[in-house]
């Protein structure tokens, strides 16, 4: 195997990777996906994405029973979350989905190598040579190369990951359901946790350093979330520096200097660190290319091509791009594409989709409203609550908004910002939109059925002229 030649050796098994394999291999090349776990599906798979919605899942179904007698039924007394169970439905999915990968390399003649990949320098004659720790080959060659070697979790230093200061990892399989949670991180994995548990029962504590929660979002998503938050109980503190997490006999406490300037300390069962991600490019031979990273993510252009001619970058470890599972998977689709001599186009980053699995949901894309003030435009904006469109109200769900930003001059979409019911699929309409330049007057004529919480989009759009229909 060690003689085979491959058209592109793909380092990193994850959404960004095997995608990338899976559509090379569509296009017929000769495909290798080194992988150092034992199963395909990188963090997004085992302790990421989906086993986070699986548990977003089970807990969005615990609200609706805990309020059955409100939809007339009755009979089901006071509900018990059999903990074990939901686990074993999330490793459940989890199995399926690795079976399922493990088909599709199968089916696209991708040939899996277990182990370390690594670089070992240039091209030479055009052939890459990538050295290879593990039970398999010692050596792969190929014409080109992807990185896709993904992230891991941040920790605050002289923090390590354990029973009881927990990252994604750890939390994922908790053997119960803690009383008590504080979280250190107001991103998309924070405020998720802190709803999942919220659901279960837990006491919830947040405390973020930046002065609001989900800080990459529109700002008056922000308000909404935090203020809807704090109607389910969750304790919220912004603008908050933590200053030391310390163990203690019943769990750990976290003192932090609030936005006031107080000292303020906040004792839980469990504490979750959830302060970002940090690419994962040390030891994979990038001194031995032109590849020079920073602060270890990797410089790329729209290709993403690195500073090594036939060695591209893919996923959590690029510069600029969103770690996302998403803009990964586009990013192989794309290299896929440009390697086999296909029709692609490049990734625009305000064109990925960010989604957030809350209870509502977080679903944008595009600028926020202070984004597109910055850049120049001036700019009309249209605003649309979930409480006057009929489908969020018979699904129960009438919180939160559709804000849409617009160019005054040419009605040209600039952003979307949903907070509320089915925000993160709702949000693929607003993608779509963007990536055919519509305008607003285009969208206030696409016929959008009723009753659909989608309706409320056309309402969004029309709000932008001060033409929604519903309020």
């Amino acid at each position: 195997m060690a003689d085979t030649m491959y058209d592109v050796a793909i380092i990193g098994g994850g959404p960004a990777g095997y995608t990338a394999a899976i559509r090379a291999g569509q296009y017929g090349l000769k495909v290798a996906l080194i992988e150092k776990e034992p199963k395909l599906g990188g963090t997004c798979l085992h302790v990421g994405c989906i086993p986070t919605k699986s548990l977003l899942f089970n807990a969005e179904i615990y609200d609706y029973m805990k309020a059955a007698k409100e939809y007339g039924i009755e009979g089901l007394g006071d509900g018990k979350v059999n903990w074990q169970s939901v686990l074993d439905r999330k490793n459940g999915i989890i199995a399926k989905h690795v079976k399922g990968l493990d088909f599709l390399m199968r089916k696209n003649k991708v040939t899996v190598i277990a182990g370390w990949g690594k670089l070992t320098g240039p091209a030479k004659n055009g052939v890459f040579m990538i050295a290879v720790e593990g039970k398999g080959p010692t050596s792969v060659q190929a014409k080109n190369v992807m990185l896709a070697t993904g992230s891991d979790a941040k920790m605050l230093p002289g923090l390590k990951a354990d029973d009881t200061i927990l990252t994604n990892v750890e939390i994922l399989s908790l053997g119960q359901i803690p009383k008590s949670l504080a979280i250190i991180g107001a991103g998309a994995v924070g405020v998720e946790f802190g709803s999942i548990y919220r659901s279960f029962g837990s006491e919830i504590s947040i405390i973020e350093f930046l002065p609001r929660v989900v800080p990459m979002e529109d700002e008056d998503v922000s308000r909404e979330l935090a203020r809807a938050f704090k109607k389910r109980g969750i304790d919220i503190n912004v603008g908050a520096k933590v200053e030391k997490v310390e163990k203690t006999k019943t769990g750990a406490k976290v003192t932090f200097t609030a936005s006031d300037g107080k000292t303020v300390v906040k004792e839980a069962e469990k504490v979750l660190v959830a302060v970002g991600r940090a690419p994962r490019t040390e030891n994979i031979g990038l001194e031995t290319t032109k590849i020079k990273p920073e602060r270890g993510f990797i410089q790329v252009n729209e290709w993403m091509q690195t500073e090594e001619p036939g060695i591209y970058a893919i996923g959590d470890i690029v510069a600029g791009l969103p770690q996302l599972a998403h803009s990964g998977a586009m990013a192989g689709i794309v290299v896929a594409a440009k390697i086999a001599g296909q029709y692609a186009r490049p990734i625009r980053r305000e064109r990925v989709p960010a989604c957030t699995y809350t209870e509502p949901q977080i679903g944008s894309v595009g600028l926020t409203e202070a984004a597109a003030r910055e850049k120049g435009y001036t700019v009309k904006v249209g605003k649309f609550p979930f409480s006057a469109n009929s489908k969020a109200s018979i699904v129960n769900s009438h919180e939160g908004f559709i804000k849409v930003v617009a160019d005054a001059k040419y009605g040209e979409i600039l952003g979307v910002h949903i907070i509320g019911p089915q925000a993160t699929e709702l949000i693929a309409e607003a993608v779509t939109a963007l990536e055919l330049e519509a305008t607003v007057e285009e969208m206030m004529f696409t016929i959008h059925a009723h009753p659909t919480l989608s309706e409320a989009m056309l309402d969004g759009f029309g709000a932008v002229e001060g033409m929604a229909i519903n309020v």
